[in-house]
């Protein structure tokens, strides 16, 4: 006989099954629970979309300087010479005016050691050639001087004779007039003893006797006539004397000129070779004091391009790196060519150097962490050869927050390390910058960039 149980299987099967499946499946009160979560998820995104979010343009770059002078440089002798001697060593601090090479002289024109002193002595040879040169001059001069009123003197006496000669001739040929009218006078008389004689008033004798005198008048004119003419020869000669007067010392007047002006031209030679020859002097004791290659500013000796002893060293080689001391740093960051247009300088930056850990919200910068402020103090108008623009960011001397520190670089920054930058653009909604984003579009402006904060920095950069 079968051993059959009064128990239903099938039903406890079933009460099983269902237990389990309503182990699976969730709660009312479960579900309820997830739609608030829910909800309160969609609002917080919702609220999280119309929330501020700053925009930003990245970039990135080394660590430079913003002065020329601050940046490194090669210290350059500028004669060629031989080391002697190294006053330096690399990665020491020097100041401006300290000795970094001592070098000593390789052209044979500057060996002599008394070399100042000979040219020296040859300065002052050159100085007493111009003296003397000097003289010569002031006695010609006096010499001209004494010609000239030499020359006067003969002159006045010269035109006194011509003078005299001439009142002489004047005086002969007022003779010559009155010899001639008396001689005239006896013509006329002895025309009319002639005719008297004839009459029978006058004898022979009268005739004779006015005969006589009428050849005594005549004799009075020949000579009067030879007077004027001596003294007509007289005066020429005394005016040919007074032209041969001026005319000899004319000549010696114009030779002692001459002899100034070659007197004066040998002085203004003597006064080329002074000057050249100081120029000289002071050529030589200028480059004896270059002997001596001296730090054009403090900073630290990086590396040294030459090395040893007895080393010859060409003019104007380079033979030293210097590191200004304290530099002025700025961050040199390169952008994008389609992000150029958006920045203007004075825009705030937020910069992460190579070596300092850093977290770096884009849409909110003041929750970073690590990161340091700079602003925009440069843009270039042309592109790198990268085909990005440079931008320079010095330390921003206005944090956002009284308290804040995080402008002040830190002291440890070395020039050439890499910094990766932010420029801080105007604020948009969470929504606008996703959907920017999705579009590929670039950051926009509230409002055209203008030159105001151009020149608002550059009044800053004066004060």
């Amino acid at each position: 006989m079968l051993n059959l149980s009064n128990q239903d299987i099938d039903d406890t099967v079933w009460d099983e099954e269902l237990k389990l499946s309503h182990r699976e499946l969730l709660d009312p009160k479960d579900s309820r629970r997830l739609g608030r979560i829910l909800l309160a998820v969609g609002l917080v995104f919702l609220i999280v979309l119309f929330l501020p979010w700053r925009q930003t343009i990245e970039g990135s770059g080394t660590l430079t300087t913003l002065r020329p002078q601050d940046r490194p440089q090669t210290v350059q002798n500028q004669i060629a010479g031989r080391i002697e001697h190294w006053n330096v060593r690399e990665g020491q601090l020097v100041k401006r005016g300290d000795t970094i090479l001592t070098i000593s002289e390789i052209k044979d024109e500057y060996f002599d050691p008394n070399l100042p002193q000979r040219l020296r002595e040859q300065l002052t040879a050159k100085r007493g050639a111009v003296e003397a040169y000097q003289a010569k001059i002031n006695a010609t001069d006096q010499q001209i001087a004494a010609l000239t009123a030499t020359l006067e003197v003969q002159l006045q006496s010269a035109r006194n004779k011509v003078e005299q000669a001439e009142n002489y001739l004047n005086i002969d040929r007022a003779d010559l007039v009155a010899a001639t009218n008396f001689y005239q006078t006896a013509q006329s008389r002895l025309a009319r003893y002639e005719e008297g004689y004839k009459n029978g008033l006058f004898s022979l004798t009268d005739i004779e006797t006015r005969r006589l005198k009428l050849q005594e008048d005549l004799a009075k004119v020949t000579a009067a006539r030879n007077k004027v003419a001596s003294s007509q020869q007289a005066l020429a000669n005394a005016r040919i004397e007074l032209s041969n007067l001026r005319a000899k010392y004319e000549q010696d007047v114009a030779k002692a000129r001459s002899d100034r002006s070659s007197t004066e031209s040998a002085k203004s030679t003597s006064e080329g070779e002074v000057a050249a020859m100081r120029n000289k002097l002071s050529n030589v004791e200028v480059r004896r004091g270059l002997y001596v290659v001296r730090a054009p500013q403090s900073g630290y000796v990086v590396r040294t391009l030459k090395a040893g002893i007895g080393e010859t060293i060409k003019e104007g080689e380079s033979i030293a790196t210097l590191q200004p001391d304290a530099p002025v740093l700025a961050v040199e960051m390169y952008v994008r060519a389609m992000d150029v247009p958006l920045i203007q300088r004075g825009r705030q930056v937020r910069l992460q150097f190579d070596g300092w850990p850093a977290v770096q919200f884009s849409g909110w910068p003041s929750v970073a962490v690590g990161t340091f402020g700079g602003t925009v103090s440069v843009i270039d108008v042309v592109s790198s050869t990268n085909g990005k623009y440079r931008l320079l960011v010095r330390p921003d001397r206005h944090p956002e927050q009284p308290g804040d520190q995080d402008h002040q670089w830190p002291a440890q920054l070395r020039l050439g390390s890499g910094v990766y930058g932010w420029v801080i653009l105007d604020s948009v909604p969470v929504w606008y910058e996703i959907w920017r984003q999705l579009n590929g579009f670039p950051p926009s402006l509230q409002a055209a960039p203008d030159e105001a904060p151009i020149k608002e920095t550059a009044s800053k950069d004066k004060k």
